[in-house]
């Protein structure tokens, strides 16, 4: 009994295997039909996916604007920075100047309530109030008053207007007129007198640099 083939069962093909070997495995020669297709060596490279070693590979151009507008950024914020750095420094510098400008135009004002101190009129009173604040709110923007009698003599800070002694150790005598000073800045240098230092003081150096020299000998 021979078995039918259901109707529905699909229809065989026949295979069909192509050589594309270039080698005749039977003669060993080269085939020259073209039906045996490209050899590895005739493959195109695009087809392959791997660039032509002779190709050089080329950066697009997108990339490269990319780069340059980035670098032209970083530029431009390195010179904003300084901008910004040179502006604050400038500012600073404003405000600094035209402080010492009100400072020293205040000065002779403090002359003035100095002198009206020595003379016992700041003791108590409405001036008393007005004087201390204005001192309070100078001392408050960096002023600072200098020159002392008994003080070192400095040529940096005092201008001698009279010198007596033998000016071995000079120190301050009478103070004609304070200095006053900004931070490190001297707005106004003390008119003074220059003298010897009291005895007392001189005996006081001398012992202290005596008590030095021993200590550092021991």
């Amino acid at each position: 009994m021979t078995a039918e083939r259901p109707e529905s069962a699909p229809s065989e093909e026949p295979v069909t295997v192509t050589d594309r070997r270039r080698i005749d495995p039977e003669t060993g020669q080269v085939r020259e039909d073209s039906a045996a297709g490209p050899g590895p060596a005739a493959a195109d490279p695009a087809e392959a996916g791997v660039p032509g070693a002779d190709e050089p590979i080329e950066i697009p151009v997108a990339d490269q604007e990319v780069a340059e507008l980035t670098a032209a950024l970083q530029r431009e914020r390195a010179q904003f920075a300084n901008f910004k750095r040179r502006a604050a420094e400038e500012r600073q510098g404003s405000v600094a100047y035209g402080k010492q400008l009100l400072i020293e135009k205040l000065v002779p004002i403090l002359d003035d309530l100095e002198r009206a101190r020595e003379h016992g009129d700041l003791e108590s009173g409405p001036l008393k109030v007005m004087a201390d604040k204005l001192t309070g709110a100078l001392s408050a923007e960096g002023l600072a008053k200098f020159g002392e009698p008994g003080d070192a003599f400095d040529p940096e800070l005092h201008e001698a207007v009279q010198h007596d002694g033998d000016g071995a150790n000079p120190v301050l005598g009478a103070v004609y007129r304070s200095g006053y000073r900004v931070g490190e800045k001297v707005i106004r240098t003390a008119m003074v007198t220059v003298t010897d230092p009291a005895d007392g003081v001189a005996a006081s150096s001398a012992d202290g640099a005596s008590a030095t020299e021993q200590t550092g000998a021991q």
